[in-house]
C-alpha cells in the first residue's frame, strides 16, 4: 500500500515520466513476463526499463536462476529507491539481489556490458516527445541479444483518442507516436497480449531484434 500511494504521489508531480495512472496488474505483468518464463536452459540477461515500484519486477524476480544477470533502469528517484528496499529487505528479492543493479539514469545513456536475452519496458511512450520515442525504441531494440525479445505495454486506443482531441500541436504528437510505434510493431512484432483486467486496459507487444528478421 505505501509503494502503490508513492506511484500515485509520483503520477501528480511527474505525470510525463511516470505515465500510469495506477501500477500494472499482475496480468499485465504476467504477460509482460510472458516470454521469460519460457527461457531458455542456460543463464539468460534481463533488462527492465521503467520498472516503477515493481509490479511487473516482482514477477521478474521469480522467474530468474542461478548465474542469470538483471538490471533495471529507472529514471525516478523515488522509484529507485524503493527498489533497492525491496532488493534489501523482500525475500524473494533478496535471493536474487547479488544479480541485480539498479540504474538511476534515462535508458539511453545507460552502457550495457552485453546484449539482454529479454528487455521489459514499462515507459510511457505517450507522454514523450516523438523523437525521444525513437531514440529509446532503437536503443532497446539494439541491446537485444539477436535472439531476444522486447516486450512493452501501452493502454489499449489511447493514441487513437488524444490524436483527434486537445490542441493542434498536441495531436500531431499524438499521431507521429501512432507512425513510429506502429511502423516498428510491424516489422518487429512476433505477438501482441490484450489485457483487460488492468488499469486501463492494456495491449502487451513483443518485438525481436532487427536482426532475426
Amino acid at each position: 500500500m505505501r509503494d502503490t500511494l508513492e506511484f500515485f504521489r509520483q503520477f501528480r508531480q511527474r505525470f510525463e515520466t511516470t505515465g500510469a495512472v495506477a501500477p500494472s496488474s499482475r496480468f499485465l505483468a504476467s504477460a509482460m513476463t510472458r516470454h521469460l518464463r519460457h527461457r531458455p536452459n542456460r543463464p539468460v540477461r534481463v533488462l527492465e526499463v521503467g520498472p516503477g515500484t515493481g509490479a511487473v519486477t516482482n514477477h521478474i524476480v521469480r522467474l530468474l536462476r542461478d548465474g542469470d544477470r538483471f538490471d533495471l533502469v529507472e529514471l525516478n528517484e523515488s522509484f529507485a529507491g524503493i527498489l533497492n528496499r525491496r532488493f534489501s529487505n523482500d525475500p524473494a528479492w533478496q535471493s536474487v539481489a547479488s544479480q541485480s543493479k539498479v540504474h538511476v539514469c534515462p535508458i539511453q545513456e545507460f552502457k550495457p556490458d552485453g546484449p539482454y536475452d529479454f528487455i521489459i519496458s514499462g515507459l510511457p511512450f505517450n507522454n514523450f516527445p516523438c523523437a525521444l520515442v525513437e531514440d529509446i525504441l532503437g536503443t532497446c531494440l539494439t541491446m537485444l541479444h539477436p535472439d531476444g525479445i522486447l516486450s512493452m505495454f501501452e493502454y489499449m486506443y489511447v493514441r487513437p483518442v488524444r490524436g483527434f482531441v486537445g490542441k493542434r500541436a498536441e495531436r500531431e504528437r499524438i499521431r507521429k507516436i501512432e507512425s513510429i510505434l506502429q511502423t516498428a510493431f510491424q516489422k518487429h512484432r512476433v505477438r501482441r497480449d490484450w489485457v483487460f483486467v488492468n488499469i486501463p486496459p492494456a495491449w502487451v507487444q513483443h518485438l525481436k531484434h532487427p536482426a532475426a528478421e
